[in-house]
């Protein structure tokens, strides 16, 4: 791993000659915390729906050099066959990337009006005991097939994963990875994600430089971040930020989303062009943050490929069947 070097602003020299310097960076905004293996950066692709599109991925990856930690699925668990799940669980091992897919069922596809009025309803939480059951149901055949990595849009859920974690019914090993859809805005909603059992946490594209820095200071669990968000999480585009997030957000995971391009979720074979001209244009996205990293001089850091455990984290007690 190199060792991470000083950010450098967009522009500053040019500026700083015509009279616009720079203002200093405050060293007490900058994150005290890494991964476990020294990094302060890792890759992730969103959106990779199934076997097909993941190949692409890596292929695209390997054309382009663009380093890959983790790939996440959105669609669900439940939309992939078991042949699907192994086919991406080999694929994956075989350069050490770690697979991440959706558990469900989720709300917004439920029958439950409220998640299509303005207000949103409960959004994408898993509505009554079946549901949670569902998502569980989801875990369990995920793991059973070699996934290690399960991505929820439910603070019940995620509970419940975590509890299972520890009483060993779900891997040890498994990590517990919480969506951008019900990501939290301020540092003690941030703080609650991971004792609830959160190895990683997706946070809105939207949050001040600021606001990294507030969570900083009462949680080290790793946060993802869409450099590029899809439209429905806003379309913000952060790629000139990357090196300030980095500085202010350690460990972080840097997500090459895409705006401007249509929803695919739930994936099927009806949206095979657009899901994977998607998941070329994403790795495509990220080699652009790359070269940006590089010429601003702030590419060090990045933890080692096939790096994938998040440290020691705060939990909640987990306490005995029927007593939390």
């Amino acid at each position: 791993m190199t060792a991470p070097s000083a950010p450098r602003r967009p522009g500053a020299d040019a500026l700083a000659r015509i009279g616009h310097a720079t203002p200093d960076d405050n060293p007490a905004d900058s994150s005290p915390h890494a991964f476990p293996d020294g990094g302060t950066w890792r890759t992730e692709v969103p959106s990779v729906e199934g076997p097909e599109a993941l190949a692409v991925v890596l292929k695209e990856s390997s054309r382009l050099d663009v380093p890959i930690h983790r790939v996440s699925q959105g669609s669900g668990i439940w939309m992939l066959t078991d042949a699907d799940i192994t086919e991406m669980v080999e694929s994956c091992a075989e350069r050490d990337i770690e697979l991440c897919l959706f558990t469900g069922p989720r709300g917004t596809w439920d029958t439950g009006a409220a998640t299509r009025t303005d207000s949103g309803g409960a959004g994408l939480r898993a509505r009554g005991h079946d549901a949670l059951a569902g998502c569980v149901e989801d875990a369990l055949r995920a793991s059973a097939l070699g996934v290690r990595c399960l991505l929820v849009a439910d603070e019940g859920v995620l509970w419940t994963l975590h509890r299972l974690r520890a009483d060993g019914l779900l891997p040890a090993d498994t990590t517990l990875k919480v969506s951008a859809l019900i990501g939290p805005v301020n540092p003690a909603s941030y703080a609650v994600y991971e004792r609830l059992g959160a190895d990683s946490v997706n946070i809105p594209s939207d949050l001040a430089l600021a606001h990294f820095t507030e969570i900083r200071r009462v949680s080290r669990a790793p946060m993802d971040l869409y450099v590029e968000a899809p439209d429905d999480l806003g379309g913000y585009i952060r790629m000139y930020e990357a090196a300030e997030l980095i500085r202010r957000g350690a460990p972080l995971y840097l997500k090459f989303g895409l705006s401007n391009s249509p929803g695919i979720y739930p994936y099927g074979a009806q949206l095979r062009d657009t899901a994977l001209a998607g998941a070329r244009e994403r790795v495509r996205r990220g080699r652009l943050v790359l070269d940006l990293l590089a010429r601003h001089g702030a590419d060090g850091g990045m933890s080692p490929l096939g790096s994938r455990l998040p440290g020691a984290l705060h939990r909640f007690p987990v306490t005995a069947p029927g007593k939390d």
